[in-house]
């Protein structure tokens, strides 16, 4: 399959509903939003064909047919590509700012995060600053435009505070500043990394890895001491004071580079 073909992003249990049905006819039918991008949008017309993928790692090719359509081009139950989740999975926690919530979504799942987490921090943004249904979309349209083959999960905004003080699996990173001595995030990264090429036990960053950006005013006391309560590791992104977004970005972008060099370092020597 080529790479340029169109991705649409469908649910699982479409594909789920095509599987259970007669495998000859694996119609898929479009719903109005769908058909509107594809012939307004994208003028895509009979005998186009575009790639269909689930959000779980499955990819199918289809053909727009003269019913409008989409005629699966492999049985349901065996795509084209079948991708094992990214792991270990990549967690962003941020609390909403003011504004360019929107462009972190839409950077942080080109990034390759897996789960993406709104927080109300005390000195965030309202909690009426948090349109889901409009951060559901972006998140969507940059899985389709990113070529990913698994839709990160947005979860529902949380208070800051009650949400940093649950204790979670993996390793947890809570970015923060004007704090003498904290190692840098790429340091605790490296050292993570560096255990696992010499065959260290790897079971915390198995689990997962988070990191949790706070509010341009930064967390407040209560806050931290919540997060680190629970587990969290306080880390700098750098000597200089940093917007919420950038922060976000920057985090996120090496959370993809250790897990990109730790999946090179796992892997095992080619024959």
């Amino acid at each position: 399959m080529g790479r340029e073909l169109r991705r649409l992003l469908i649910t699982p249990e479409r594909i789920a509903a095509l599987a259970a049905g007669d495998p000859g006819q694996a119609l898929l039918a479009l719903e109005p939003q769908e058909r509107h991008y594809l012939e307004r949008v994208l003028r895509y017309r009979p005998g186009d064909r575009l790639a269909l993928v689930d959000g779980v790692g499955g990819l199918w090719t289809a053909v727009l047919d003269p019913e409008r359509s989409l005629r699966l081009e492999q049985a349901p139950a065996e795509p084209l590509l079948r991708e094992e989740p990214p792991w270990p999975p990549l967690e962003l926690a941020m609390a909403v700012p003011r504004r360019e919530a929107d462009l972190v979504w839409r950077m942080a799942t080109e990034l390759g995060a897996d789960r993406l987490q709104p927080l109300l921090a005390e000195r965030g943004a309202p909690g009426e600053r948090c349109p889901l249904e409009r951060w559901q979309g972006i998140v969507r349209e940059a899985t389709e435009q990113c070529e990913r083959l698994w839709h990160p999960v947005l979860a529902t905004p949380q208070p800051a505070g009650a949400w940093l003080s649950r204790p979670s699996p993996g390793i947890a990173l809570l970015a923060t500043t004007r704090r003498e001595g904290l190692p840098l995030c790429s340091q605790r990264l490296r050292e993570l990394l560096d255990g696992a090429g010499e065959g260290a036990s790897d079971t915390e960053p198995a689990a997962g890895l988070r990191l949790a950006i706070g509010p341009e005013g930064g967390w407040s006391p209560q806050e931290e001491e919540r997060a680190e309560a629970a587990g969290w590791e306080p880390v700098s992104l750098g000597p200089t004071i940093l917007r919420t977004a950038t922060a976000a970005v920057a985090g996120l972008a090496l959370l993809a580079d250790w897990r990109a060099l730790r999946s090179a370092s796992c892997r095992p020597p080619s024959p």
